[in-house]
C-alpha cells in the first residue's frame, strides 16, 4: 500500500513542477485577484479529470493523433482567449472591486476548462497514470484506489502551495504584480501559439 501510495505522490509532484498552459492560468488568476481568491482552482483538476481518466482507462493509450491535435488545438485556442484577457488586465494595471467580484467565482471553472482543453492530462491518464493504476488494481482493489488518492491529493497540495507561492510574489509591489500580470499573458500566448503550431504541424504531415 506505502508503495502505491508513494508512486501516486510522486507521479503528482512530476506533474505539478513541470511548467504548463495551467500553471500559466494559475499565475495569471493570482496577480489579477490574489491568491486567496484563486486558491480553489487548486480543485480544478478534481473536476475536470474524472471524464478524462474514464475515457483514458477505457481506451487506455488508445486516442488517435488526430484527436489528440484536436484537443491541442482547442486549447491553443482558449489559451490565446486567456491570454488576451490576462493582457488586458495588464493595460488597465488595477482591477477594480466589480470586475473581481464578476470574474472571480469563475476561476474554479475556468480552472477545469483549461485543464480539459490540455492534452496533457490525457496523455498522462492514458500513457502513465492509466496502466499504473489497472496494475495496482489487479494487485488489489484498495492499491488502485491508494494510487488514485495519492495522486490528486498531492497534486491539489502542491497547486495551492503553488498559487501561495505566487501571491506571495504579488505582495512585492504593484511594479511587480504588473509584470507578473504581463509574464502570464505571454507565457499563455506561448503556450496557446505553441499547440495550435504542433496541431498545423501534425495536419500539415499527414
Amino acid at each position: 500500500m506505502l508503495k502505491h501510495i508513494a508512486i501516486g505522490g510522486s507521479l503528482a509532484f512530476a506533474s505539478v513542477v513541470q511548467p504548463g498552459p495551467f500553471q500559466a492560468y494559475l499565475l495569471s488568476r493570482v496577480t489579477a485577484f490574489g491568491w486567496r481568491r484563486t486558491l480553489p482552482a487548486s480543485f480544478a483538476p478534481l473536476l475536470s479529470d474524472g471524464p478524462i481518466a474514464v475515457l483514458a482507462l477505457l481506451v487506455l493509450g488508445q486516442l488517435s493523433p488526430t484527436i489528440q491535435s484536436a484537443l491541442r488545438m482547442a486549447g491553443g485556442i482558449l489559451l490565446l482567449y486567456l491570454a488576451k484577457s490576462a493582457f488586458q488586465q495588464w493595460r488597465r494595471k488595477a482591477p477594480d472591486s466589480s470586475a473581481r467580484k464578476k470574474r472571480v467565482p469563475r476561476t474554479l471553472y475556468e480552472a477545469a476548462l483549461v485543464n480539459v482543453m490540455n492534452p496533457n492530462p490525457y496523455l498522462g491518464w492514458s500513457l502513465v497514470l492509466g496502466p499504473i493504476v489497472v496494475a495496482a488494481w489487479n494487485e488489489a482493489p484498495s492499491s488502485g484506489v491508494a494510487v488514485v488518492v495519492a495522486f490528486y491529493a498531492t497534486m491539489v497540495t502542491m497547486l495551492a502551495f503553488q498559487i501561495f507561492i505566487f501571491g506571495g510574489a504579488r505582495l512585492m509591489g504593484p511594479r511587480i504584480q504588473q509584470a507578473l500580470q504581463l509574464m502570464s499573458s505571454l507565457m499563455l500566448a506561448v503556450f496557446g501559439i505553441y499547440q495550435i503550431v504542433k496541431c498545423v504541424q501534425y495536419f500539415y504531415s499527414a
